[in-house]
Order: structure tokens, then sequence, then C-alpha cells
């Protein structure tokens, strides 16, 4: 993720949520199903921002929400792209195995232009999924949980891996690369609480994971709901509403089909809704919240985290760029 701060409930279940499911993930015999990590990619928010100063602090911010929501770092290192060079070697690399007009190509990013008002655009910005092909491939990743706005970004990673395998093999491992698969949940995009396509901080149709209840609840009074349903006894539809959507999300099977019902038939206002709604977010972040308290009183810890995960990370890339100057016949003969 792009260190932008506090994350918010599209964050949780479009990305996190599915990170956390698969770090504790075990195959039949107790063993870890994968081995996973966790990169916090600080290159990447210069393809929209070219200020610096607060990305620390946003870095921070975000890897205590990781860390609240149950990332493990003894199970899952979590590291600064910029602090592990290897990543910009890789991607110079990968720079020259894929055309600028394969890139322009690229949906994900035409949906950023057009939402962002970009009138021009850097080379940078135009190479950022190189760039994360080299974040994946780096650590050999074969599974990418992503949201689904990110998986043509991993079949760019997959046709970069399959071009340098096929350009280098290695001397006596043949394939360097794997060609990974990515991995969406079922809740991957949550629309905002203005009814837009999905959450983001820019539009202000947020609800944050360090959100307290009383913040919830002040929120989701602005939410949008049926535009149709205009007082308590006129029928509503749930497909429609976006408080609906995040019930769908949040509340258990049997509240959520009552709640559908008496929607549908005019017995339950938007008011009450919302509160029920809220109620039912609030309570799986309660969990969230109390770790996250802990975590903001002891920053030292949440700094010698970061710091051991980017030794472990380390350790990994360079043995990935040993194959691949080996492969390339780059260095030592």
């Amino acid at each position: 993720m792009r260190p932008t701060g506090k994350l918010h409930l599209g964050h949780y279940t479009g990305a996190l949520e599915n990170w956390i499911e698969q770090q504790n993930l075990r195959a039949p015999d107790g063993s870890r199903l994968y081995e996973t990590c966790f990169l916090i990619a600080d290159y990447h928010s210069l393809t929209t921002s070219l200020d610096t100063s607060e990305i620390y602090g946003h870095t921070i911010d975000m890897l205590t929400d990781w860390l609240a929501a149950g990332v493990d770092p003894e199970k899952s290192p979590v590291f600064r792209q910029s602090q592990v060079k290897e990543h910009t070697e890789l991607f110079l690399i990968f720079s020259m195995l894929i055309t600028s007009a394969r890139l322009e190509r690229n949906p994900t990013l035409k949906e950023q232009v057009r939402d962002l008002q970009m009138e021009s655009l850097t080379y940078g910005h135009l190479g950022y999924p190189v760039l994360q092909a080299a974040d994946i491939l780096l650590y050999k990743g074969s599974v990418v949980p992503v949201g689904e706005d990110q998986i043509p970004h991993v079949e760019i990673t997959r046709e970069i891996a399959r071009k340098f395998n096929n350009h280098y093999p290695h001397p006596t491992k043949g394939e360097v690369f794997l060609e990974p698969e990515p991995k969406i949940t079922k809740f991957s995009r949550l629309v905002g609480l203005d009814g837009k396509a999905k959450m983001s901080k820019s539009l202000g149709n947020t609800i944050l994971l360090s959100d307290g209840p009383d913040e919830v609840q002040k929120k989701m009074r602005n939410a949008v709901t049926d535009t149709l349903k205009q007082r308590k006894n006129d029928p509503g539809r749930p497909e429609v509403c976006s408080v609906f959507s995040y019930h769908n999300r949040f509340s258990n099977p049997e509240r959520l089909c009552s709640i559908e019902e008496d929607c549908r038939s005019g017995a339950l206002g938007c008011v009450d809704c919302k509160r029920m709604c809220a109620t039912a977010i609030s309570e799986e972040l309660a969990p969230i919240l109390e770790r996250r308290k802990q975590y903001e009183g002891n920053p030292g810890l949440v700094r010698s985290i970061l710091l051991e995960g980017e030794n472990k990370a380390r350790v990994i890339a360079n043995e990935t760029m040993q194959e691949v100057r080996a492969a390339m016949q780059l260095g030592e003969q």
C-alpha cells in the first residue's frame, strides 16, 4: 500500500483483511500455507505528489493500522520500498522489457488520471506498474492479494516475468521468476458514504479504522441511501442503497435478512438503518481500536518492527538480485 496515513474501511475490506487471512492460513500438516511480505510503497506515492514531508508520519500511521488489524511482524516482514535499494535496480531492468504503448493501455492508470483530473503524466507514473512488478517479483511472489482495480497490474507483472524468463534463463535454475496470481476478496470494493464507486480520503467519504463509535455514527448519518425512500414507511430498494452494502459486509446473516425485509416493506426507516449499520461496523472495529491504542502508546515498538522487517527484506532481495545478475550474465564471470 502507498503510505497515505490512516486507513479506511475500503482498505480493510479490499485488501487488509485478505492479507491477514493469507498470513494465517495453514496447510493440512499444520505448516503455514504462505510466506507473506507486506510492502509500504513510499516510492509509489511520488506518482501523485512530490511532497515528501509527511511520508514518514503517514507510514507510521498506516503501519499502526496494519498491526492493529492483525498483521504479525513475526510471520510477515513489513518494510518500506525506499529502504530496500534492489527495488529500483530490478525496476530499471524490467523497464527494458515492456513498451510504453503497453503501459498506456493500462485501464487502472486511465482511471487514476480521470479521477485525479491529471493534465499530464510523468514517466514515473506511467511506469508505476513496472515498479510494482519489481516489488512483487523481488520476493518471488506467487499470490498477490489485491483489490479488483489492481488486477491489470498483476497481469503486467506476469508478462514481465514471462519475458525475463524467456530472455534470461538462469544457468542452473532455469526460470528465475514465477508468474504470480491475483487473489481478491468477495468485498473487494466498498462504496463511499456519498454513494461514489469507492471510498477515498480525497473525496471525504470514508470511515477510518481508527474512528470510534461516536465518529462512526456521526459519519453514517450523512451516508447516501435510496433516493426514492423519502420517509420511513416508503418501500426501499436495498440493492441500490450504499448503507445496505455496508450491512451486507458487517451485519450478521440473521440481522441482514431482517434489515432487507423491513427496508423493502417500509417498516425500517433510514435513520434506524444507519444507526444499526454504524453499530455493526463499530463492533468489528472494537478489537482493532483496542490494539491500535497499545501501538500508539509505544511508537518505539512500531519503529523497531519496521526496521527489523527491512533487514529481513534486504536479505531476500539480495538473493533474488544475485540470481537476476547470474541469469543476465552481469558482473563477475
